[in-house]
């Protein structure tokens, strides 16, 4: 069973990367348009269905191995990120604000209405950091460890936190946001540290903002990655960034200077990196958990 959870992971995450957009697959599309109205309800219909999914895969590998390959192509966000963070340096780089404003909307809950050239580098290097945790990281840590549930309800409760922020009720989602991403966003900070250099970054100035900046951030697991990857950038983001339920003034994570477009484009391929990174760690943890299973 371990071997065709596996398998689905890698069929998944090869599937994302060959048949593009994610924006365009109706699971993703659907839940966005529900979330902010019955998210809830129809992120716990997800999990349950991931469920007997699951549980219909047991003893039958070929059955695990394709359900865990199809709920990884519908929920991972990997080549929809780098498209978006692609437009972004590529507007960025010629001075269409507009156009990148727009798109850092569909990626961020932020205000992004009057944003210039260095805001929107930094807001566009963040939320490539935390997209990375939230919609590549995340689903694959999880998939390894609990299966289809664990894929679709990694995914699921990061789609139900974006929507409802500054609603009512957001708390209790927050909460459940940071839960469920306790491992991951370490876990992706991690990996930030090792794809540094392959992307001519810093490794250890990743490793010192990870660990020094992120203790002044109001969240447990926001902040993580982001300073991660300003460390590896050898830039500063955070500070004060506007939403549509008010304004947050954020620690400044990383040293450096301030970002531009080519550091947009450098997060894009740290961002690729960090996600091959964690496919590879997915599959590794999904052998280890299936021989744990096995030895009891």
């Amino acid at each position: 069973m371990s071997a065709a959870r596996a398998i689905g992971l890698v069929l998944g995450v090869a599937a994302d990367g060959a048949l593009g957009d994610p924006r365009r697959r109706p699971p993703v599309t659907a839940f966005r348009r529900l979330a902010p109205g019955r998210g809830a309800l129809v992120a716990g219909a997800v999990v349950a269905g991931g469920v007997l999914l699951e549980r219909a895969g047991r003893g039958r590998p070929l059955v695990q191995a394709s359900a865990t390959a199809v709920t990884t192509w519908a929920v991972l966000g990997a080549a929809g990120l780098a498209l978006q963070g692609t437009e972004l340096a590529r507007d960025l780089e010629e001075c269409r604000f507009e156009p990148a404003r727009t798109t850092l909307s569909e990626l961020d809950p932020r205000v992004a209405d009057g944003l210039g050239a260095i805001a929107l580098s930094r807001a566009s290097v963040e939320t490539l950091a935390e997209n990375t945790s939230d919609a590549v990281v995340a689903p694959l840590v999880w998939g390894a460890l609990a299966g289809v549930p664990g894929l679709a309800g990694a995914r699921a409760v990061s789609l139900l936190r974006r929507a409802r922020v500054g609603r009512r009720g957001h708390w209790a989602i927050d909460r459940l946001d940071e839960l469920v991403h306790l491992v991951p966003t370490r876990v992706a900070a991690a990996l930030t540290v090792l794809a540094a250099p392959v992307v001519g970054g810093s490794a250890g100035g990743a490793w010192r903002a990870w660990r020094r900046d992120t203790i002044a951030h109001p969240s447990p697991n926001a902040g993580r990655v982001e300073a991660a990857f300003a460390g590896a950038l050898e830039i500063r983001v955070g500070g004060r960034t506007v939403y549509p339920h008010g304004v947050a003034e954020l620690p400044v994570l990383g040293v450096g200077r301030n970002p531009d477009a080519g550091h947009v484009t450098r997060a894009v391929e740290l961002s690729r990196v960090v996600g091959w990174l964690a496919a590879v760690t997915s599959v590794l943890l999904a052998v280890v958990a299936g021989l744990r299973r096995r030895s009891r």
